[in-house]
């Protein structure tokens, strides 16, 4: 079994890279085992202001375009541009439609026009931006007065319990620190945008056992890429410790694996 998780942020960076070439490898397989992705990015939708329709919207981190065909059927008459850092998922998504126009490029450096888009929709993608500030910064730049940025990330207590009985075996980095829940509200406090709605929430998957989250993990491209992982496939006695050092948590519904998910809905100024 591989050592799979998340890629690490602050405290030592993943190569953007590593996470384009990870992503763009699990295209074909990501929307059949993306249950969280698509719980979370629907409820995101839900939370969009529903007194405005944008002349044209960015699908910021695009994935497979499940969310561009969304937002492209909610928004029949608009421009659509879906973005993505790999090109795999951009790949798979095109031939799929829903946006009018997709981009390779990058949150913290978008290769768009200023005061473009009237909005800035992400779902479960600014997790991978290793400069938040960046990301925040160039949604206020491409964003018209007025325009809004509603994004869903994860934070801090993440998968706790698969980082906690990891823990347990070898106390290497497995899995990914994700930022604090503080950190999103002084960032976003102080980009400038008005902060319509902004909050925690968790969303907990279960699983019959480890290797059906693992397998998950890698369907959807979320590997461990975390500077100074284990390297290699893990030993049988690593793989038999952490099924031990997890059961503990299991439930009547099966092993849960807890995210913690960060929504949010922001307004440029007029």
């Amino acid at each position: 079994m591989t050592d799979l998780s998340l890629p690490n942020l602050p405290g030592g960076l993943p190569d953007k890279r590593q996470v384009a070439a990870s992503f763009s490898r699990a295209a074909a397989s990501y929307d059949s085992v993306a249950e969280l992705q698509r719980a979370v990015g629907s409820e995101l939708l839900g939370r969009l202001p529903t007194d405005r329709s944008p002349v044209r919207w960015l699908d910021l981190g695009c994935g497979t375009g499940y969310f561009s065909r969304a937002l492209g059927e909610r928004f029949n008459a608009s421009e659509g541009l879906a973005l993505d850092i790999a090109q795999g998922m951009l790949n798979h998504a095109r031939p799929l439609g829903g946006a009018t126009h997709f981009i390779a490029g990058d949150a913290e450096r978008l290769p768009l026009q200023d005061a473009s888009c009237d909005l800035v929709f992400s779902s479960l993608a600014v997790q991978w931006c290793a400069d938040f500030r960046a990301v925040l910064s160039e949604a206020y730049r491409v964003l018209t007065p007025g325009g809004v940025l509603a994004f869903a990330s994860l934070c801090v207590g993440t998968l706790y319990e698969l980082r906690d009985s990891w823990r347990q075996v070898d106390g290497l980095v497995h899995v990914n620190r994700f930022r604090e829940f503080s950190t999103y509200q002084q960032l976003c406090a102080a980009s400038g945008l008005n902060v319509i709605s902004l909050q925690s929430c968790p969303h907990v998957l279960h699983y019959p056992d480890v290797r059906s989250l693992t397998h998950e993990l890698k369907a959807l491209g979320a590997h461990n890429l975390n500077p100074g992982r284990p390297g290699g496939l893990t030993g049988r006695a690593r793989i038999m410790g952490l099924i031990d050092a997890y059961e503990p948590f299991r439930q009547a519904q099966g092993l849960p694996a807890t995210y913690q998910v960060v929504y949010a809905v922001l307004e440029k100024p007029l």
